[in-house]
């Protein structure tokens, strides 16, 4: 099984002194020496200058940038960032996930940084939280767009997943939904 982000940052940081001599602070301390400002450019120096590939990079300067904390630490610590100033779709957002792992079972819910994932095999669907709607992402190939079914415009989930329906009250859990769904599900089946 694939790890997730939070494993993948862990022994990231787990590791870092002895595949680099330096352990985390000393990374921090030693970008904050640098005088470089932003993100791609701190990624672009540890590249260049230090022993980094682009994921380990990526993923220092993502710390970094979060106060020197992890930004994968803890599930629960994703949705909530994800939620900030959003409160108001929060219960939209909990009908929807039992809707979802009531009709799909054996589904996980997966938080990531900027969308929420659910998997079966493979993730199938993929939802970002928005202050008066949930868009959710399916991978419906070349289903044509509609009034319902649109252009996906998620940030975040891998390209396969194509279209987006948005659902702004708990009617919007129906059938319809249920059924489309169901057309990406059944490709990671």
């Amino acid at each position: 099984m694939a790890k997730t982000s939070g494993e993948i940052e862990k022994e990231f940081i787990e590791n870092l002194k002895a595949a680099t001599g330096k352990d985390l602070s000393g990374w921090l301390s030693a970008i904050k020496k640098s005088g470089i400002e932003k993100r791609n450019d701190i990624i672009s120096w540890l590249k260049k200058d230090n022993p980094f590939g682009h994921m380990n990079a990526s993923l220092l300067a993502g710390i970094y940038f979060n106060d020197g904390k992890p930004v994968y630490g803890s599930e629960e610590d994703l949705l909530e960032n994800q939620f900030k100033g959003k409160d108001g779709i929060r219960s939209l957002y909990s009908d929807f996930i039992s809707f979802a792992l009531e009709n799909f079972p054996g589904s996980t819910v997966l938080p990531k940084k900027t969308y929420v994932s659910i998997n079966a095999k493979r993730e199938f669907a993929a939802i970002n939280i928005k202050a008066n709607e949930l868009r959710i992402g399916l991978d419906l190939g070349s289903m044509p767009f509609n009034d319902l079914v649109q252009k996906s415009k998620l940030t975040g989930p891998m390209p396969r997943i194509s279209h987006m329906i948005i659902i702004t009250d708990k009617e919007n859990l129906n059938k319809q939904l249920k059924d489309l769904m169901a057309e990406s599900h059944k490709k990671v089946s």
